[in-house]
């Protein structure tokens, strides 16, 4: 025995993993626990044998008997929770992919008030509202939530105490109702409400998921299964543009990348020489903290005040605000460009079939960010597949309809109590890789090391598929 497992006996262990086990499959929750724990082998196989005849005799055979119809879309109906960032949100979705409700609560205000998200204030208008939400989201579809087949919920990535907020409330409908309940994956369910609003959308396909915490491009080959292509080493895009747009004095109510957006039609993309970020690394990988410092410098040599709105800006100050914004978002963009280039060249090497570009997340409602990626796309003979923006930003109809694709799989957990502790334990995953790295994109960046903290999505169902004995 080793590790922090060495000290603790069998008996012990299992007593801690059957009240942990609840919101993830046991094969799942065996391979992160195991890796926390820092079981050894014999102790592995002991828990895995002693939780294996109980679950597979209790839980998991009792929720089977409780699922309504799965081969008709019509009757499956799910409850989407997504609060994983700034965003409390909710929505009901048919099987068929009808959304019968649409709710979203803003942190707007927030926003500006702290320049930013900070985590305790998110948390706390999260649950301000949570219930409001849910309930609104089922009242504009005309159901209660003894109409709901499951609920649905983010687990993961995003902020932890936001997370939490959106955990509970789900299990606690689902522990109410007797629901089944499933965990989502915030970046797969970007990638997969694109196959909501096309129906021709077939897997394999690349996807580029851009938003304010994330970049990330992957190859999906199906299902749960992904190739992590390229993701952030440090800051995404869309943080780049929010830090912009404060630095730059704009109103931050819609967020930073529509301000900038705006106004950088205005500028002159050309007038700054910011430098690509990059381009010596021939990966897929993102870093946007070395544009974020040009901009600051530039900002600083040209004197603008950010504590002068651009409403009340001179004509000249507002033209040089103006000339970063574009300049910034030219440059901003070009990486972009670049890596997802490279991207579905490797991409086609290994599934020549493809024929989709998704690009989805909070920043692909920017106009110019999907006219310059659709140009990639028809370069490298694909097609751009974008979801409206109403759905791009975090919500509840992506939570959802990523809860139908894999409910129709069968990958579900049983309802929880109904009397639940609140001080449970619960599932939530703040950092947790979608799929596997490609050998030719790996980055040794401290900050993705760090990140793995929970396997990726794609080997915890590769490894629930396999036989437990």
């Amino acid at each position: 025995m080793v590790g922090m497992a060495g000290s603790l006996s069998n008996t012990i262990l299992l007593h801690r993993f059957k009240f942990l086990l609840p919101f993830s499959s046991l094969h799942t929750k065996l391979i992160t626990l195991s890796s926390k724990h820092k079981l050894g082998k014999s102790q592995f196989q002991f828990i895995r044998t002693q939780l294996s005849a109980n679950y597979s005799t209790t839980q998991f055979n009792s929720h089977k008997t409780q699922i309504p119809n799965m081969q008709n879309g019509d009757d499956l109906i799910i409850l989407g929770i997504e609060t994983s960032c700034d965003d409390t949100a909710a929505a009901v979705v048919r099987g068929n992919g009808e959304i019968l409700s649409q709710v979203v609560s803003s942190q707007a205000d927030l926003l500006v008030q702290y320049g930013g998200v900070a985590p305790k204030m998110a948390e706390e208008a999260h649950s301000r509202v949570i219930n409001q939400v849910t309930q609104s989201a089922l009242d504009k579809a005309n159901l209660t939530a003894k109409d709901l087949s499951a609920v649905a919920v983010t687990i993961g990535p995003g902020l932890g105490l936001c997370l939490r907020v959106g955990v509970r409330k789900a299990r606690e409908i689902a522990g109410s109702f007797q629901l089944p309940i499933i965990g989502v994956h915030h970046m797969e369910a970007h990638t997969l409400v694109a196959r909501l609003t096309d129906r021709n959308l077939q897997f394999p396909f690349v996807a580029l998921l851009i938003s304010g915490g994330h970049n990330l491009l992957i190859l999906a080959r199906d299902l749960g299964h992904y190739i992590q292509l390229g993701t952030s080493i440090d800051d995404a895009i869309g943080e780049a543009y929010d830090k912009t747009a404060k630095w730059l004095g704009l109103d931050m109510r819609r967020s930073g990348g529509p301000a900038v957006e705006e106004l950088a039609r205005e500028g002159d993309p050309k007038s700054i020489r910011f430098k690509t970020p990059m381009l010596h690394h021939k990966d897929c990988n993102f870093s946007y903290a070395g544009l974020k410092t040009q901009v600051k410098l530039a900002i600083g040599s040209k004197d603008i005040d950010a504590e002068i709105p651009l409403s009340s800006a001179s004509s000249h100050d507002r033209r040089s605000r103006a000339d970063i914004a574009a300049s910034f978002q030219r440059v901003a963009v070009l990486h972009l460009e670049e890596r997802c280039e490279r991207a579905i060249e490797w991409a086609l090497k290994m599934e020549p079939s493809i024929k989709y570009f998704v690009v989805s997340g909070g920043v692909a409602s920017n106009l110019y960010v999907r006219a310059r990626l659709d140009q990639i796309a028809k370069n490298k003979g694909v097609q751009l597949v974008c979801p409206p923006p109403s759905l791009c930003t975090d919500n509840g109809v992506m939570v959802a309809w990523t809860g139908i694709e894999h409910f129709q799989m069968g990958r579900f957990d049983p309802p929880p109590p109904a009397d639940e502790p609140e001080d449970t334990v619960h599932d939530i995953r703040p950092r947790w890789p979608l799929g596997e790295e490609y050998a030719e994109g790996r980055s040794e960046a401290r900050s993705m090391r760090k990140a793995r903290i929970h396997p990726s999505l794609t080997s915890l169902i590769q490894g629930s598929a396999q036989p437990l004995s």
